[in-house]
Formats: structure tokens, sequence, C-alpha cells
């Protein structure tokens, strides 16, 4: 699924108002993780926190036409990308959520899917893209390793 470049902007402004209620610029004191609950009958964005409070909500219409069977897996791709650009522009680095917190996509009953994104700044998160060909290079390094 290719989202358009208005849908994006509405993803990034859902986000952006989630943060919004944790960037005073203040000392970090607050201990959660940020929810995103896109749904697929409904069209529907909800952010949450740990609390279950909805920090902000919108509907991208994109959603609601979409017929594959992968709709959790193409959301997860892009909103890990937008997530990816607010932290390299530093959009990240000013709330007031103690690090190490995690953005999570969850479903409709609010179970985890995925962890999109954790924020932190000693530990990097493992996904598949990582991950990919990472047997054939150790494979190589010890075959070398032990041919010496």
């Amino acid at each position: 699924m290719k989202l358009s470049q208005q849908s994006q902007s509405l993803i990034e402004s859902a986000i952006r108002k989630a943060l919004g209620k944790y960037s005073c610029g203040c000392e970090q004191t607050i201990v959660t993780d940020i929810h995103l609950q896109p749904s697929p009958n409904t069209g529907e964005l909800r952010v949450f926190d740990d609390g279950d409070k909805e920090l902000s909500f919108v509907t991208i219409e994109e959603w609601l036409t979409y017929e594959g069977d992968d709709f959790y897996e193409c959301i997860e791709r892009q909103l890990r990308l937008i997530l990816s650009q607010l932290k390299e522009n530093g959009e990240l680095d000013k709330l007031t959520i103690i690090k190490p917190y995690s953005f999570v996509l969850v479903d409709d009953d609010k179970e985890t899917i995925s962890d999109l994104l954790l924020v932190d700044d000693d530990t990097l998160l493992l996904n598949s893209e990582l991950l990919e060909g990472l047997d054939e290079e150790l494979d190589s390094f010890l075959k070398e390793l032990l041919e010496k």
C-alpha cells in the first residue's frame, strides 16, 4: 500500500500532536511508551500512552479502501519511516518522557504487533532489515577464521 502525501502528513500531524503533550522543554519526568493503533475497519489512527489515555486521533481514508491481507505489515513500514524521520529531525530529543521509551504498533485489541522505534541513547532496536544477510556474513567470517 502506497500512501498519498496527504495521508502521510495526517499521520505525522497526529503523532506530532501526541508528542506535543510531552514537549514542555522541562525535566524528563514521565515514564510511558507511545502506542499507535491503526484500524483497517474504520481507517482511524489512535495514539495512546501506557495508561490508555488518547493523545491524538485521525482518520486515514485510504485505509478504508485497502483490501490486502498485509495491512499491519504495510502500516508498520510506513510508521517506522515517519518515526525515523521525526527522530532524525530531532523532534524526539526534547520530550519529557524518560528514556528509554518505545513507539509500539498495536492492534484493535491493544495487543502489541511490533516495536516501531526505541528511543534511547545507548540502545539500537534490531529489525529484519538490519538482520538481512547476517547469517551469510557470520558463516563467511567463521569460515575465514577457521582457515587461518
